[in-house]
């Protein structure tokens, strides 16, 4: 059975049939909607929007981001060698500041943004912050859409294989990913403009500007 989730249309909701789905989209201005393989991931798409996160004020905050200066393909998918690319992370732990950042050659802006996350993730680990709440921001939804509405895990459970049978890009980070994760017991993923009024993020995104500056 196919899910149909309807976040902006004539009547939003979860649909099972298309021809009444598309009802609800079709001719509409500005519809946004996605056919999901389980009602959880359906549901997941429709709220994660609305979602409020909250957490307190002890939560350790994380900022993290990926850039590239792609010369080639300005869709990210057809990136020349020399073209330079870098990630960076901010871990705001109360009164300590950790932060990191590297770069490289030939790699998409997707690439980086799931290697600053992995990044930051192994520093908390040596921290032993893994029990801690802590609250990721990021401006890739590519990153954030996968863990949070279950693309990841519905790889990994197709043997790292997408619906249609290909292989997802930038496979081995994601296995990576799937092992760290579950690690931590309280941790939230949030989503943020990027280039916008939000400090952290503009502080990683210089963060690895300086370093692609420096390649």
């Amino acid at each position: 059975m196919k899910f149909y989730a309807i976040k902006k249309g004539r009547k939003p909701g979860i649909y099972t049939n298309w021809p009444e789905a598309k009802k609800q989209v079709e001719g509409f201005s500005g519809a946004v909607y996605k056919g999901f393989t389980t009602k959880k991931e359906a549901e997941l798409f429709i709220n994660q929007d609305k979602k409020n996160i909250k957490v307190s004020d002890d939560a350790i905050i994380v900022y993290t981001d990926g850039g590239s200066r792609n010369t080639g393909n300005i869709s990210g998918g057809h990136v020349k060698s020399n073209d330079k690319a870098a990630w960076a992370y901010l871990i705001n732990d109360h009164s300590k500041i950790y932060e990191d950042s590297a770069g490289e050659y030939g790699v998409t802006n997707n690439k980086m943004e799931l290697t600053a996350l992995i990044a930051a993730l192994k520093k908390l680990e040596e921290l032993n912050k893994k029990e801690s709440e802590i609250l990721i921001i990021s401006d890739s939804k590519y990153l954030i859409n996968a863990i949070t509405l279950g693309w990841m895990n519905g790889w990994k459970k197709r043997g790292w294989k997408k619906s249609d049978g290909t292989v997802p890009a930038n496979v081995e980070l994601w296995k990576e990913m799937s092992s760290i994760l579950p690690s931590f017991s309280n941790l939230q993923i949030k989503w943020t403009k990027g280039h916008a009024n939000n400090d952290g993020n503009n502080l990683v995104d210089e963060l690895l500007n300086k370093t692609m500056d420096r390649m």
